[in-house]
């Protein structure tokens, strides 16, 4: 049974639009999954301005997981990794304390190209929130995958079936990529309390509408639930145990606000530390003047 639906949200990000589906006011969190960005599709011309790329920018108290369909993109933070990402892979940056990380497009730029993919967030347990930053990344190949009854799909983080990925994660979840033949049925996992669905392309029936891409069907706990592909379709599949109420402004994450005010205070007066491959600029808190950081701390 359904519990909600939620259609995408456009917003630009300055050289190319995402489609928002987490936090929503209705519904701010699904199990840990606090956010979660539908990055393009965008198709990028060879030569596209720096205005494009994802400046240096701070978070605190989550992890963040980076997974393309198409395109690259070149990751770097404050924990010293450059790494670039590309389909099928993972990028997993746990913040923590705190973390800065860019993201630059600079694959298109020299060659042009496209850009599809969703960016989600994880809020960290209690315990974790403060824990060292860190930075990991698993190529595709190690994701357990499986194929059967007209679905084929990849266990990105957590578990599910009986499958484990090697992802590290520090609380129960599941995060799949599930591409499902016209008319296959996919039951979501049943062992996990909060269960959601988004179609990245295609369309599947559930509940006995059919929703297209850009809508997130959550669904309604401890209940079955399942869609049905009406043509060839996409889907990221999310969900896990709830973590308690999560506050978010901007870029961070805390079960506290005043944690989050302490963040604001140490990113406007530079005290957090910039990527060491990046530290040339960096994007301000919302409402403060543009500034080039004078002693980057790197």
């Amino acid at each position: 049974m359904l519990d909600m639906v939620i259609d995408q949200r456009r917003r630009s990000l300055g050289g190319f639009e995402v489609g928002r589906v987490l936090p929503f006011a209705k519904r701010r969190m699904v199990g840990p999954f606090v956010f979660f960005d539908h990055m393009g599709p965008v198709d990028f011309a060879p030569g596209i301005p720096d205005d494009v790329d994802v400046r240096p920018h701070p978070h605190i108290g989550l992890s963040t997981i980076t997974y393309l369909f198409d395109g690259e993109i070149m990751h770097r933070d404050s924990v010293g990794s450059e790494q670039p990402i590309r389909p099928g892979e993972v990028n997993w940056m746990t913040a923590g304390r705190g973390i800065t990380h860019s993201e630059r497009f600079e694959q298109a730029r020299a060659h042009g190209g496209s850009l599809d993919g969703i960016q989600a967030w994880v809020a960290l347990p209690r315990a974790d929130e403060e824990m060292d930053p860190a930075f990991d990344h698993y190529g595709a190949g190690v994701l357990p995958a499986f194929d059967e009854g007209g679905v084929r799909g990849r266990l990105v983080a957590g578990s599910a079936y009986g499958l484990v990925s090697p992802v590290k994660t520090r609380s129960p979840l599941f995060y799949l990529h599930c591409e499902l033949a016209a008319g296959a049925t996919f039951a979501l996992p049943d062992d996990h309390r909060e269960r959601a669905a988004y179609v990245v392309r295609g369309s599947v029936e559930a509940a006995g509408e059919r929703h297209g891409e850009g809508r997130m069907l959550v669904f309604s706990p401890g209940r079955p639930a399942a869609v049905t592909a009406c043509e060839g379709t996409l889907l990221m599949v999310l969900g896990g145990e709830p973590l308690g109420e999560r506050f978010i402004e901007w870029n961070f994450v805390s079960s506290s606000k005043e944690r989050i005010e302490q963040a604001k205070a140490d990113w406007r007066a530079g005290r957090m530390k910039l990527p060491d491959l990046d530290d040339g600029e960096c994007i301000p808190l919302p409402g403060d003047p543009e500034r080039t950081p004078a002693n980057p701390m790197s």
